[in-house]
């Protein structure tokens, strides 16, 4: 998808990486965050609030909270100020996760 309308982009340099997105494989430009490979996958939800609202990145400076997604198994992870790398596990996040990265206690 196309996200020009939306999003000011720097120009490909052709390198892309690899990586997954709950569980399906998916690439993005090389030297974008998560979120920003998040919203170029679609521009859809990155997590669920308890009450199931679909939230996306909003500020994409690590203000609002909203980006929320679980990188390599460790939950809570603020996707616009994390650099998507090779071979990255990401899953969108749904309802509230614990405040001890992820387990209870």
């Amino acid at each position: 998808m196309n996200v020009a309308s939306r999003f000011r982009t720097p120009p490909e340099t052709g390198k892309r990486v690899a990586f997954t997105l709950d569980g399906a494989p998916a690439s993005a430009p090389a030297g974008v965050t998560v979120a920003a490979a998040l919203l170029a996958q679609g521009g859809d939800w990155t997590r669920q609030t308890a009450s199931g609202a679909p939230r996306a990145a909003f500020c994409m400076m690590g203000v609002c909270f909203d980006c929320l997604v679980e990188v390599d198994g460790r939950p809570n992870s603020q996707a616009c100020m994390t650099l998507l790398r090779e071979g990255m596990t990401v899953r969108r996040q749904t309802g509230l996760r614990g405040l001890c990265g992820g387990q209870d206690g």
